[in-house]
This record gives structure tokens, C-alpha cells and sequence, in this order.
């Protein structure tokens, strides 16, 4: 399998934005993590077993929630500012509004009540974009205090950051142009020219190094900084599918009306909010958080202004619940 590294560019400017329907009200949902998927190549159904035997982790693990302040979060509050790394390229989950300049979204949302909840005050919290592949070394370097980015958790992350308990399952999704005769999964990616992220799940799923996949898929990856950068690719016809999490798959398919998901999906996961290993006391408050968050109803809220219109399976729900 071969791999094409594209330079970042700015994504945003150049997605063709298609005109998207009002999102519906509703009760926040409640649910099992999706069941793992059928239909994938053989070469990703190796990935998923190989990867299911070699991950011992409990990516559930987590401290107990907690509202007390420990050293982590007096540090933060002393230089009256808490730094959250986001996205502002993903629809639906962190975008900027080009009529408010405001980036928007389910992330964001929680972001902003992680922040405010921690501070106090909204004022004191700070939305820091960064690209995929920056996520881990932004919180290491300390340029952020916290990830809220579609960020999956994985025993190899979990060795890296420390993670929240996850507030959101996934699976991994195909996206390819309206035009593309692929009906399927293996169709989309067999011998096709994929794109991916750079440090996201995709790029894993594909990378033998890390799963022991086999390249009999024959797939040609192009891997770019940004997860909207292969949605313009795919305008630009510069490649024939995009893999990434159902979550911003939908959020493509939302944002260009010319793009769709294909059957099929691959490696069930969840999301977590991410931050430095050894601040105990500042992932026990994120923790009470998101349990606030989900009691509270604010999560629902979100989640339907946010997603619900889009995601697919939706019967299956979102909030993660573990085995």
C-alpha cells in the first residue's frame, strides 16, 4: 500500500458548502456502543480481529468523577485561562461560521461547558485549533490544557495522554462522490486511492506497522493534515473515497450534498476528552462534567441540534455505555 503525505492548506476556503436542512429538537439518547460491522474487506476485518487481540487496555478506564480541585486545576485557574484544542474544519462538530466568524458545533459545545463549569466563568475559556495530527503533542507541549476533537481513545493514545471517560461511540466510515459506482465498503477502498488524516484511526486502520494489516486490500492513501482536506480532494477528484469516523463522515455528507457514505462500516470506537498524563484532579473534574453534561440533558440537546439529522444508525445510539 502506498502513501501520499499532501501538505496542509486551508480546507475550509475551498469545500464546496451545500445548503443544509434545519436540525430537529428532540430527547437525548441513551444506548449500547454500536455492534461491530459486516461487509468489510478482508484485509480490514484482519485489522479489526488483530487489533481486538492486541489492545488489553480498557479504553473505559478513567478516575472518578470529582468537583475538587486539585494542583492541575488550581494551576489553570491561577493564570485565569483554560486553553481547549478544537477543530474548526469539521462540520457539525467544530466549524467556523462564516456569517459569525464563531466556530461552532457538538464539540464546541462541550468544550465550552467543560471550560465554563472548570473556570467559572466563559470569558476565561480559550478555543485553540489544531490539526489532527498536533492533537497529542499539542497537550504533551503543554499548548493546550485539553483536547474536545473527535479523538479517539486507544491503549497506544492512552500510553501518551490521560483520557476522559468517552462521550461519544463511533465506527469507521467510507465517503466517496455521489458519481463513484462503489455500493460498499470493499468496493470503495479495494485497489482505490483513499484518503485519510494524518494520526487519526483512518490512517491506523491502514498502517501495518501499528495492526498487522495485510495490503492485499491494495489501497493507494493519501494522507493529509486536516479530515476536510480529503472531502476537497474528492471535489477536486483527486481521490476516490475518504475514510473517518461516522461521526465526521456525516458531517461531510451534510456539508457537500455531492458526497455519500457507503455501506459498511469497521472498528468500533469511542471518544474521549483528552489531557496530560498525571493531572488527576483536572480528569476527575472533566469527568463530573460529562456526567453533568449527559444527566443534565445538555448532551441530547446537542447532540440532536448537532448530529441527529445526519447520523446514520441513529437507533443505535451514541452515548457510550461500556461492555
Amino acid at each position: 500500500m502506498r502513501s501520499t503525505t499532501v501538505p496542509t492548506r486551508s480546507a475550509a476556503a475551498l469545500a464546496v458548502l451545500a445548503a443544509c436542512a434545519a436540525v430537529l429538537g428532540g430527547g437525548g439518547p441513551s444506548g449500547a456502543v454500536p455492534t461491530a460491522a459486516t461487509g468489510a474487506p478482508q484485509a480490514v476485518q484482519q485489522t479489526q480481529q488483530q487489533q481486538a487481540q492486541s489492545d488489553t487496555c480498557d479504553i473505559y478506564a478513567s478516575v472518578p468523577p470529582s468537583s475538587v480541585d486539585g494542583p492541575a486545576v488550581k494551576a489553570i485557574k491561577a493564570r485565569r485561562s483554560l486553553v481547549i484544542g478544537v477543530d474548526q474544519n469539521s462540520y457539525r462538530w467544530g466549524a467556523r461560521n462564516p456569517n459569525t466568524g464563531q466556530i461552532e458545533g457538538f464539540d464546541i459545545d462541550l468544550a465550552r461547558a467543560i471550560g465554563t463549569a472548570i473556570m467559572g466563568d466563559p470569558e476565561k475559556v480559550v478555543l485553540k485549533p489544531v490539526a489532527t495530527a498536533d492533537r497529542v503533542d499539542a497537550v504533551q507541549k503543554n499548548r493546550v490544557d485539553l483536547i474536545v476533537r473527535t479523538m479517539t481513545v486507544n491503549c497506544k493514545r492512552m500510553e501518551d495522554v490521560a483520557f476522559s471517560k468517552p462521550y461519544f461511540s463511533i465506527t469507521q466510515r467510507v465517503l466517496v462522490p455521489k458519481t463513484s459506482p462503489a455500493k460498499n465498503l470493499d468496493e470503495a477502498i479495494g485497489g482505490r486511492n483513499v484518503c485519510v488524516a494524518k494520526g487519526s484511526t483512518a490512517a491506523d486502520v491502514f498502517d501495518p506497522a501499528k495492526n498487522g494489516a495485510k495490503k492485499d486490500a491494495g489501497a493507494h492513501l493519501t494522507v493529509v493534515e486536516n479530515q476536510l482536506d480529503c472531502l476537497v480532494l474528492m471535489q477536486l477528484g483527486k481521490v476516490d473515497a475518504t475514510m473517518t469516523d461516522d461521526g465526521l463522515a456525516a458531517g461531510q455528507a451534510a456539508q457537500d450534498q455531492t458526497v455519500r457514505i457507503v455501506d459498511g462500516d469497521v472498528q468500533p470506537e469511542v471518544i474521549g476528552v483528552a489531557m496530560l498524563k498525571g493531572s488527576t484532579d483536572l480528569t476527575a473534574r472533566v469527568n463530573q462534567v460529562l456526567a453533568d453534561y449527559h444527566a443534565g440533558g445538555e448532551w441530547g440537546r446537542s447532540y440532536d441540534r448537532w448530529l441527529k439529522p445526519y447520523m446514520l444508525n441513529d437507533a443505535e445510539h451514541y452515548w457510550p455505555v461500556p461492555h
